[in-house]
């Protein structure tokens, strides 16, 4: 077995957070935050996290839908086991996102959810997909952000190379400067206690002045041989098989996981589709501006009330 992540218990990112954990195959635990209270009458929202994400990535959005009060319907945050909170997997090789759609299928039905509207942020958004392929009957709505059937290889790339940047430094001081020079590129004027949150969200600083992933890094290994100009294989059929339910898709204007002209495509295949650019910032974002927030509300709002025998 690998050797297990350590976390510290009051790392900031996933305070208000509160888990519990659903045991998968082979013993391996998902973590799960549910807030709100799960019923059969109120469609709930999971939100599912970028490849080496968290679910802390959710917590501005999870805050907006608290305020709402009884209004708001359920949220389902999950880490899937290599991130966050979850266990990591027993073999390298189970880190695939056919692997982590079964997951999430085991932990739907762990909960006694029926149906559920599926936010998936990057690869989040590629395991809704074949979520929906294997199990259309558990799909009420997908919100794809920053997601699609192809994945921007440079994005990869850029990944890796900042991972093992981060890696290679010592001292908190220089850890929390090179993590603003990073992701100062993709929230330009965003204040930099606001960045060392960010950077919370993905690692902490542990005694030695290191910084410690909040994930397994096996999931980066599994990229190492992906290159700057590779075209990775297209999945529309993966893509298409969210015909079964209501579609929203949101990008950032300055991801680059998802090229504007894949995004393009998208749209033009579901026209029916809910599409929106979040400007000012890239992956994943931050959803702390009421707009998108609101926009993603009005759309799990409507798609609820088209169910049969869904609270209005």
């Amino acid at each position: 077995m690998p050797r297990p992540r350590v976390i510290p218990n009051d790392h900031p990112a996933f305070a208000g957070l509160p888990i519990s954990q659903v045991s998968l195959t082979a013993g391996v635990r998902a973590a799960v935050h549910v807030a709100g209270t799960l019923s059969r009458h109120r469609v709930p929202v999971l939100c599912i996290a970028g490849y080496q994400r968290n679910m802390s990535d959710f917590s501005a959005f999870t805050a907006f839908f608290r305020r709402l009060g009884d209004a708001a319907p359920p949220l389902v945050l999950l880490d899937l086991p290599g991130r966050g909170r979850a266990d990591n997997r027993a073999r390298a090789a189970d880190y695939n996102t056919l692997t982590d759609a079964r997951d999430v299928a085991a932990i739907i039905t762990a909960l006694g959810i029926e149906r559920a509207i599926v936010l998936g942020q990057g690869q989040g958004g590629q395991v809704a997909m074949a979520l929906a392929a294997a199990h259309p009957l558990l799909i009420a709505g997908t919100v794809l952000l920053d997601s699609g059937p192809v994945t921007d290889s440079r994005g990869i790339v850029r990944l890796r190379n900042n991972l093992e940047h981060i890696g290679t430094l010592r001292g908190s001081k220089a850890v929390t400067v090179g993590f603003r020079r990073i992701l100062a590129g993709d929230y330009p004027g965003l204040p930099d206690e606001q960045l060392d949150g960010l950077m919370g969200r993905s690692h902490f600083v542990d005694k030695r002045g290191r910084a410690r992933p909040l994930f397994d890094p096996r999931l980066m290994a599994a990229l190492a041989e992906i290159s700057f100009d590779d075209v990775l294989t297209a999945q529309w059929s993966l893509f298409d098989a969210l015909s079964c339910a209501p579609l929203m898709l949101l990008r950032t204007q300055l991801t680059d996981q998802l090229r504007r002209e894949t995004f393009d495509e998208m749209v033009r295949r579901r026209p029916d589709a809910l599409a929106l650019t979040i400007a000012g910032q890239g992956s994943p974002a931050l959803f702390d501006q009421h707009e998108e927030i609101e926009a993603v509300a009005g759309f799990v709002d409507r798609t609820s009330r088209r169910l049969p025998g869904r609270a209005a």
